[in-house]
C-alpha cells in the first residue's frame, strides 16, 4: 500500500528552543590577537525587543575590573583583557579575550571556529621587523611555509583540525622570531540529531508526526539547517525541508519499519544522521473511528475544522454517513456527508456538539466538539508583594488568565530560562510557582499561558532579591601598621556580597571620616594626607538597608620626626652657684617615641637618656665654675636629629675672703704720706664689690667688673691709724678680710708750747735712762770677759732709720710697721733697742732689719726726732702693695 505522506511546516527556530539567547559578543578584524596601538570593534549581538539602545560593557585584566556604558551595542577597544557585554533586561554575554601584542610577530586566529567552517589563520609581521621565510606549525609540525601576504586556509573544519599552531619566521641579522601560540578547538555545529515518533507504537490508520531534534549554538544561531527523513532508505515526503517535523497522517501495518532522520546545513558542509529508530504499527480489528483536524481540544471559532471517519478492518466498497447529536438531543443524519472527511470551513458556536459517523452499520464512538477560546494575555502576580525582597524569603509566582478554553497550560521564566511548567483542567485559570529566594533570583520574570490556541506572554515583572551586605574587609596601602607622617594613605572598604547600592563609611576612633554611596563594585576608597593625629584605629561600616555591617579594625600608627627640642635649666635659685644641682630639661614637642635624647656642653656630650613613651627627659648637673657655657641637647627618633637652641649658663663663683694689702713709700708711714689700699679676693664671679673700713666705718666701696681686686689712695693724717679691713661680695654673700693695723708717725708743731716743753722734759728723762742703761750694757759683758751680745754701733750702721719695722708678723702676711714718734730735736734720730739674751749667743752686727732667728723674740724700735716747729699736723696716706 502506497504510504500517504504530507509535510507541515511549524513554527520553529532550526529546531532549537524559542527562548531568547543570551548576548555574544562578535570582533571586527575576526582576530583575538592584534598588535598594540591597533583597534578591534566589539559587537554586542542580541538585543532583546524594546531594550534601551544601550550596552554596558565590562573589562577584566589581571584582577582589575571596570564597567562602561556606550549608545548603541559597539564598542572600540586597545587593551588586552577579557570583555563581556550586556543589554537591560538580558543576562550576561560570554567573555572574550583580546590578546594586542607588543611581539614582531603575531598569529592571528577567529574567536570561534566550528564544523564546516573555513578556517583562516594568518601570520602577521609588524611592519619594518625585517622578518622572512614564514612557517605554519601545528603541533609542533611544520605545515607549509606561506608566502608573504599569504594565509593558512582550511576548508570544511572538522575536529582533526584541532591542535596547538604557532608560526615562526626568519631574521635577516641573526636568528628566528616564534609567534605566539593559538590552541584551535573545532567546536561541533549541532549535535546528531534524534528522531522521535509521536507516537511511538501508533495504531493501524492513526497519524504520526517524527520530529527530527538538534541544536545550534548562540554564535551560529542564523545558520539554516535542513532535515531529511527516510525509511527503511527511502526518503519520505517531497525531499529534504526547513522544518524539523514530517507528519504522516495514518499509519499502516505495511508502514512499520526503520526510521531516520538527517540535519545538514544549505551548503552540506556538515552533515549528520539520527539513529535508527524502529517503528511498529498496531493491527486494528475492524473499528470506525472519529479524528479531527485539528484536534478536537483545539477548536476555536472561525477554525476551520475537518472530521475523519477512519475505517479499519471493514471491507469495501464503505459508504459513510455522518450524524450530530446536539446537547438534550438525539442524532441527526447530516445530509451530502458520505465522505469519510467531514469539513466546516468556519466553526460557529452552534457547531459545539457531539459527532459521530457509521461505515457499513458500523457506528464510530462519539467526538464532542467545544468550542475553544483562546486564552487571554496573563497576569503574573508575586507574593509577598513589592519589587525589593530579601534572600531567603518564600516567593510565590501566580500566573493567571481572565478567560480561555480548558486546558491551559502556564509556563514561567526567569530572564528567559523556563522556571516550571504546569497544565491546569480545573475552572481555575491559574498557576502558581513556589521557591526560596537567593541573590541569583534578582530579575525579569514573566509567563505565558497557551490552551492550543498560540502562547501569551504577561508583562515582565521585575524582582530585586536584597541580599543583606556582609561583614567588610578594610585594608590600607600601603601596607603595614606604621606609615611616615606626610604619607598618601588609601583605605579601601569591601564587602564579598551584598545588594547594590551600598553605604560605605569610613571612620577613625569612632569619628566619620567619609561616606559614600557605590552602585557597580561592592568596594569603596578614602585617600588623604597623614599627619600625627591620623594615628589610632580604623573601621569601616557597609549598608544597604538591611542593617549596617562593621569591618574589623585595623590600628595605624603614623611615625613623626622629632621636632626641635626645647632645653630649660632649673637651678634652685635665680642665679646657679657653685655646688647647686641645675636640672637639664630636653623636650621635644611633637615626635613618635621612643625619643633619644643628648646633652652637650660647649660641643661636648654630657649625657644621653631615652623617652620611651614620648615627652621629655632631665639631667641633674652638680655645678662647678667649669660649667659655665653654652648648653643644647638634641632629640632623635630615628627619623633624623634635631638639635636645640643653644641655652648659656653662667655659673657664678661665691667671693672667697680677701686679702687686704697696705702699701706704704717707706717703712715708716708718716704724716702726709700716701698709703694705697689694695684688697682682692682670689677667686669669685665677676663683678665683685668691694668695701673699706676703718675702725669698722666705711671708708669708701669699689667694683671690678671683670673681676680681680681693687685699690684706693689715702693720704695719711694722725687719724688714721687703726685697724684696717675690706669686704668682698658678688651679690651670694659678703667676706670680710683679716684686720690690717696701721700706726702713723710724725706730730706737726701745731700742738703749742706747752707740749714741746712736756715731750723735751720726758726725752731728756729718756736720754739719761738711754746712758745708765748703756753703761750698765757695757760693764757687764767687760766683767764677763766678752762684748755685748747687740753693738749699738754695728746696729746702728747698719739700720736704715726708713725700713719698716715688723711685728708679729703672720705667715701669709707681712707686718706692717708700727711706729711711735717723739721728735726731741729737728732731724734727729735716737734708737733704743732692747733685745732678749739667749744664752750666750752675741747678736750679730747688722741684724736689726730683719727678723730674730728665734720667732718668739719681739723687736721694738723708737725713734725720737726734733719737734717740728712747724706744728702742723702730718697727713697720711696709705698705699696697698703686700711686703713678704
Amino acid at each position: 500500500m502506497l504510504l500517504w505522506v504530507s509535510l507541515l511546516a511549524l513554527a520553529s527556530v532550526s529546531g532549537q528552543l524559542a527562548t531568547a539567547p543570551k548576548p555574544v559578543i562578535s570582533i571586527q578584524p575576526p582576530w583575538t590577537t592584534a598588535f598594540q596601538g591597533e583597534s578591534v570593534l566589539l559587537t554586542c549581538n542580541g538585543v532583546p525587543i524594546n531594550s534601551p539602545q544601550e550596552t554596558t560593557w565590562f573589562y577584566e585584566n589581571q584582577g582589575s575590573q571596570t564597567s562602561s556604558v556606550t549608545p548603541g551595542n559597539t564598542r572600540v577597544v586597545q587593551e588586552t583583557g577579557n570583555y563581556q557585554c550586556q543589554h537591560s533586561g538580558s543576562s550576561l554575554s560570554g567573555s572574550v579575550h583580546l590578546i594586542f601584542s607588543a611581539a614582531s610577530l603575531i598569529l592571528q586566529a577567529p574567536l570561534s571556529v566550528f564544523e564546516g567552517d573555513t578556517m583562516v589563520l594568518r601570520c602577521l609581521r609588524r611592519p619594518g621587523s625585517a622578518l622572512k621565510n614564514t612557517t605554519m606549525y601545528k603541533n609542533q609540525e611544520a605545515q607549509a611555509p606561506l608566502c608573504d601576504g599569504s594565509d593558512l586556509r582550511v576548508h570544511g573544519a572538522m575536529l582533526r583540525d584541532n591542535g596547538w599552531y604557532h608560526c615562526k619566521a626568519d631574521k635577516e641579522s641573526c636568528c628566528s622570531v616564534v609567534s605566539n601560540p593559538v590552541k584551535i578547538q573545532v567546536q561541533e555545529l549541532f549535535p546528531r540529531p534524534r528522531l522521535t515518533a509521536s507516537p511511538s507504537q501508533p495504531p493501524e490508520g492513526s497519524p504520526v508526526t517524527l520530529t527530527c531534534e538538534t541544536q545550534l549554538p548562540p554564535q551560529r544561531s542564523d545558520v539554516q539547517l535542513w532535515f531529511c527523513f527516510f525509511r527503511e532508505g527511502q526518503a519520505l515526503g517531497s525531499g529534504c525541508s526547513s522544518s524539523p517535523e514530517l507528519q504522516i497522517p495514518a499509519m499502516w501495518s505495511e508502514d512499520a519499519g526503520s526510521y531516520w532522520c538527517q540535519a545538514q546545513t544549505v551548503t552540506l558542509s556538515v552533515m549528520k544522521e539520527s539513529l535508527r529508530s524502529y517503528i511498529y504499527v498496531q493491527r486494528a480489528i475492524p473499528s470506525v473511528q472519529i479524528h479531527t483536524r485539528p484536534p478536537k481540544e483545539s477548536v476555536f471559532e472561525g477554525q476551520e475544522l475537518v472530521l475523519v471517519c477512519s475505517v479499519r478492518g471493514v471491507p469495501g466498497p464503505i459508504s459513510v454517513s455522518w450524524y450530530k447529536r446536539p446537547k438534550l438531543h438525539l442524532a441527526t443524519e447530516i445530509p451530502l456527508s458520505q465522505e469519510t472527511e467531514f469539513r466546516i470551513s468556519t466553526v460557529k458556536s452552534s457547531d459545539a456538539g457531539k459527532y459521530y459517523c457509521v461505515a457499513n452499520s458500523i457506528r464510530s464512538t462519539e467526538v464532542t466538539i467545544h468550542m475553544k477560546v483562546p486564552v487571554s494575555r496573563p497576569v503574573l502576580t508575586r507574593m509577598p508583594r513589592g519589587s525589593r525582597a530579601l534572600e531567603g524569603d518564600e516567593m510565590t509566582l501566580r500566573c493567571e488568565a481572565q478567560r480561555g478554553s480548558l486546558p491551559i497550560q502556564f509556563r514561567f521564566f526567569h530572564e528567559d530560562a523556563l522556571l516550571k511548567e504546569t497544565t491546569t483542567v480545573t475552572s481555575w485559570r491559574a498557576s502558581s510557582f513556589h521557591f526560596s529566594l537567593t541573590a541569583e533570583h534578582s530579575g525579569n520574570y514573566y509567563c505565558t499561558a497557551n490552551n492550543g490556541l498560540g502562547p501569551q506572554r504577561s508583562a515582565a515583572v521585575t524582582l530585586s532579591v536584597h541580599v543583606p551586605v556582609s561583614r567588610p574587609v578594610l585594608t590600607h596601602m600601603p601596607r603595614g601598621s606604621r606609615a611616615l607622617e606626610g604619607d598618601e594613605m588609601t583605605l579601601r572598604c569591601e564587602a564579598q556580597r551584598g545588594s547594590l547600592p551600598i553605604q560605605f563609611r569610613f571612620f577613625h576612633e569612632d569619628a566619620l571620616l567619609k561616606e559614600t554611596t557605590v552602585t557597580s563594585w561592592r568596594a569603596s576608597s578614602f585617600h588623604f594626607s597623614l599627619t600625627a593625629e591620623h594615628s589610632g584605629n580604623y573601621y569601616c561600616t557597609a549598608n544597604n538597608g538591611l542593617g549596617p555591617q562593621r569591618s574589623a579594625a585595623v590600628t595605624l600608627s603614623v611615625i613623626v620626626p622629632a621636632s626641635q627640642p626645647v632645653l630649660t635649666l632649673r637651678t634652685p635659685g635665680a642665679q646657679a652657684l657653685v655646688g647647686d644641682t641645675v636640672e637639664l630639661h630636653c623636650e621635644a614637642q611633637t615626635g613618635s617615641p621612643p625619643i633619644l635624647y643628648r646633652f652637650y656642653h660647649d660641643g661636648v656630650t654630657l649625657g644621653n637618656s631615652s623617652a620611651p613613651s614620648g615627652g621629655g627627659v632631665s639631667f641633674n648637673l652638680s655645678l662647678t665654675a667649669e660649667h659655665s657655657g653654652n648648653y643644647s641637647c638634641e632629640a632623635d627618633n630615628g627619623l633624623g636629629a634635631q638639635r636645640s637652641e643653644v641655652v648659656p649658663l653662667s655659673v657664678t663663683v661665691p667671693a672667697s675672703r680677701p686679702i687686704l694689702t697696705l702699701r706704704a713709700p717707706r717703712a715708716q708711714a708718716l704724716v702726709g704720706d700716701t698709703v694705697e689700699l689694695h684688697c682682692e679676693a682670689q677667686t669669685g664671679s665677676p663683678p665683685i664689690l668691694y668695701h673699706f673700713y676703718h675702725d669698722g666705718v666705711t671708708l669708701r666701696n669699689s667694683s671690678a667688673p671683670s673681676g680681680g681686686g681693687v685699690s684706693f689712695n689715702l693720704s695719711l693724717t694722725a687719724e688714721h691709724s687703726g685697724n684696717y679691713s675690706c669686704e668682698a661680695d658678688n651679690g651670694v654673700g659678703a667676706q670680710r678680710s683679716e684686720v690690717v693695723t696701721l700706726s702713723i708717725t710724725g706730730l706737726t708743731g701745731s700742738r703749742g708750747g706747752h707740749v714741746t716743753t712736756g715731750v723735751t722734759g720726758v726725752l731728756l728723762s729718756l736720754v739719761g735712762l738711754a746712758a745708765v742703761v748703756l753703761l750698765f750694757y757695757y760693764w757687764l759683758p767687760g766683767r764677763a770677759g766678752g762684748r755685748p751680745a747687740c753693738d749699738a754701733s754695728s746696729s746702728s750702721s747698719h739700720s736704715d732709720p726708713q725700713e719698716p719695722t715688723y711685728h708679729n708678723v703672720p705667715a701669709w702676711l707681712e707686718m706692717q710697721p708700727v711706729y711711735s714718734n717723739v721728735n726731741p730735736k729737728e732731724g734727729d734720730v735716737v734708737y733704743s733697742e732692747v733685745c732678749r739674751i739667749q744664752g750666750r749667743n752675741k747678736c750679730a752686727a747688722g741684724t736689726t732689719a730683719r727678723l730674730p732667728e728665734d720667732k718668739d723674740s719681739s723687736v721694738i724700735y723708737s725713734q725720737v726726732k726734733v719737734t717740728s716747729t712747724s706744728g702742723s699736723r702730718s697727713q697720711l696716706s696709705a698705699s696697698s702693695a703686700p711686703h713678704r
